[in-house]
């Protein structure tokens, strides 16, 4: 079919839909909604036999849903109306909740159904982007085929809701105020907590903390010692353990008024000299909260799992040398597999955010990516055992290439790479000169890294981008993962494999030191970063700002900032 995808912007869940429509075999088309006019233009542009919007905030003209078999994607079961949907469920500790496949009409999500589907939510409040990159995007995939199929059938006619009987779960709720979000920090921790995921991502919720008022995100469970509620207990890499109560809360990122999402303790900065630092152990009981860990599974230890669960996958640079550290812990252990895992999302590569809120960002964009590179070079270079990725989640820019280190990647089905550093105005390095090309070829690694397109697991696997992809949830996936690298550990071939390893990094070596991948990426990226040749400053900035972006309608055309600039001459690629 031809297929036009209408969304409010390209993120993960339409990119998802744009990749596995595409590997089903579809003419898929996908144009930005800014406005009524851009819809009209888009429709009139495509000639599309059916559209399909997995994620719009606009209204569908009525002369568009008229004309044509316009399908909305709504995160809620059969019944469900409004856009805070998924704020509203977790609120209420709703233990049931879905996604509705249902036709344009002039009221909002109230029209005919061409398919849903529900999941149980967790009993522990869950994070809002956990739901809706989990089993919200999952079920919104089954659904986009689903109608897709019934749409070739020019005699199925949607059903109305009111035909679903006791299956209609769902109601009308109102858009979620910073009233309805509302709590004190005298209130039980369960209630802060689902209070604070309810509105993770965004748009947060309204509070004080340390005589000031934010916006606060990123909340986990912990404890404390007796105190005032809402004074702070503890500090903590980036984060501060608030007293609740009835216990305390880890909030690891806060926003002031007009301000950027950062880390708590640097929005808080200069109202923390009296709050003791918690140290973070890697390898010690946890209380809730604690970005990077390392823990010993299978027979005698076998085993070692570096996780480094960083919030959106944003790696700082005191973020990547701790992340450093902690595989060069694990590649000195006498276990025969290491696991690198991450969580919500794999990786994004450098914190943006971060190096936006220094006095220099370029100076610490230079600090980060050189942090990152450290990160990379342990797994490259660890040949005292073989190294596994777990790519649990979505990952772009030097995530993707960070992941490339490892010998073997496990990919979750579902999850979207963007293997490309091009839309940020980035050359980009990571070893990815060294590491992509060996995997995919030349080809493949200038197409990827110059087209700037989402890579769906399917291509990934087809092109030799990842190893293995494995279906089911993300705890499904854990599991398979760790399964994976306890037979792979005990295999009879465990030897031969590493043997050969080894022998490949020293041919490697002798062809071309690794470093020159590094020493001719950065001097690329020092241009990029220092000299601005591709307005890295200004595309930073409006990343970190959500500036709209209405500088074009399809955004899987292959265009960048720099399509009438030459490639520059990175001839690690050719080495």
């Amino acid at each position: 079919m031809r297929i036009l995808l209408l969304c409010s912007s390209y993120n993960g869940l339409t990119q998802r839909v744009w990749t596995e429509l595409r590997e089903d075999g579809h003419h898929v088309d996908v144009r930005l909604s800014h406005d009524e006019a851009a819809i009209r233009r888009a429709v009139a542009a495509t000639g599309p036999e059916l559209v399909l919007c997995p994620f719009l905030k606009d209204r569908v003209p009525e002369d568009v849903w008229r004309a044509h078999r316009v399908v909305v994607l709504h995160p809620g079961p059969l019944g469900d109306r409004g856009p805070s949907s998924i704020d509203w469920a977790i609120t209420d500790a709703e233990p049931v909740w879905g996604v509705t496949a249902l036709q344009a009409v002039e009221e909002m999500d109230a029209g005919p159904i061409w398919g849903h589907r529900t999941f149980p939510m967790p009993s522990e409040p869950p994070r809002k982007s956990a739901v809706y990159n989990g089993p919200v995007a999952d079920a919104a995939l089954e659904l986009a085929r689903e109608v897709v199929a019934k749409a070739q059938d020019p005699a199925f006619v949607p059903p109305p809701v009111e035909t679903f009987g006791d299956a209609v779960i769902g109601t009308l709720r109102p858009t979620m105020k910073q009233s309805d979000r509302t709590f004190t920090w005298e209130d039980p921790t369960d209630h802060v907590l689902r209070r604070i995921r309810a509105g993770d991502g965004a748009p947060g919720v309204r509070s004080r903390i340390a005589g000031l008022d934010l916006s606060v995100f990123d909340a986990h469970r912990g404890s404390a010692t007796p105190g005032e509620p809402g004074s702070i207990a503890l500090r903590r890499h980036g984060a501060v353990l608030v007293r609740t109560g009835d216990g305390a809360v880890w909030v690891g990122h806060a926003r002031v008024p007009k301000g950027i999402k950062l880390p708590a303790t640097s929005v808080l900065a200069g109202r923390l000299d009296d709050v003791p630092e918690s140290l973070e152990r890697p390898t010690g009981p946890s209380d809730g909260y604690r970005e990077i860990s390392y823990r010993r599974v299978g027979p005698d230890g076998c085993v070692g799992v570096v996780r480094a669960d960083l919030y959106n996958g944003a790696m700082s640079a005191s973020q990547g040398h701790r992340v450093a550290a902690a595989l060069r812990h694990a590649a000195a252990q006498d276990t025969r597999v290491l696991v690198f895992e991450a969580g919500e999302v794999f990786s994004n590569g450098i914190h943006l955010n971060v190096a936006e809120a220094r006095p220099n960002p370029t100076v610490e964009s230079w600090r980060n990516i050189n942090a990152i590179n450290d990160v990379c070079r342990e797994l490259l270079t660890c040949t005292s055992q073989l190294v596994v990725a777990a790519v649990g989640g979505p990952a772009g820019a030097g995530g993707v290439m960070l992941a490339l280190g490892a010998d073997t990647v496990l990919l979750r089905e579902g999850a979207v790479l963007n293997p490309h550093y091009r839309n940020m105005g980035l050359t980009g390095s990571e070893y990815w000169t060294y590491a992509l090309p060996r995997r995919v070829g030349l080809a493949d690694a200038l197409r990827f890294t110059s087209d700037c397109l989402p890579v769906g697991h399917a291509e990934a696997l087809r092109t030799g981008l990842v190893d293995e992809v494995v279906a089911g949830d993300r705890a499904a996936f854990d599991e398979a993962v760790v399964e994976r690298a306890v037979r792979l550990a005990g295999s009879d071939s465990y030897a031969a494999a590493l043997a050969a390893k080894q022998a490949a990094r020293e041919a490697d070596e002798l062809r071309r030191p690794l470093e020159t991948y590094r020493v001719q990426e950065l001097a690329e990226m020092s241009r990029d970063m220092f000299d601005d040749r591709y307005s890295y400053a200004a595309l930073r900035h409006d990343f970190v700002a959500k500036a709209k972006d209405t500088s074009f309608d399809d955004p899987t055309v292959a265009r960048t900032v720099r399509e009438a600039e030459p490639e520059p001459a990175v001839a690690g690629l050719a080495g």
